[in-house]
């Protein structure tokens, strides 16, 4: 397991930073999204309803790769690559009530569809890389 640098925590923890998430599609071609996330000093967890196309390249074991650019510098970043670790629903809805808190300041995910089910996925880092 890798670990965040202590000068680029901010990004992670205090900062509201997106991070481009990039997985795999099926026939190996890369797919990127930029997505909410939040870590817990051992793991990135990023948040996504069932059917979206990350959800589908996200299975436990998955490689991903993030990239996360400062806000307030865009030539200070970090790249993380990892393994997916943990897929989960338990507590998925209270987490993107959590990013939403942290991201626009509201109690309660917005923009949520009914039937909509909510997955939480753990990814371990295995490589980090930091500029700026």
């Amino acid at each position: 397991m890798a670990t965040i640098p202590d000068a680029y925590l901010d990004l992670f923890q205090q900062k509201k930073a997106f991070a481009s998430l990039a997985t795999l599609m099926p026939d190996g071609s890369p797919q990127v999204t930029p997505v909410w996330f939040d870590y817990n000093g051992s793991v990135i967890r990023v948040n996504s309803a069932k059917g979206r196309t990350k959800t589908r390249n996200m299975q436990q074991g998955a490689p991903i790769a993030l990239s996360i650019m400062d806000p307030d510098n865009a030539y200070r970043y970090v790249q993380v690559r990892g393994k997916v670790t943990r897929v989960t629903e338990e507590g998925a809805s209270a987490h993107i009530d959590s990013l939403a808190k942290k991201y626009i300041g509201q109690d309660k995910y917005p923009w949520s569809r009914p039937g909509e089910v909510r997955v939480t996925f753990e990814i371990t880092p295995t490589a980090v890389q930091a500029m700026g």
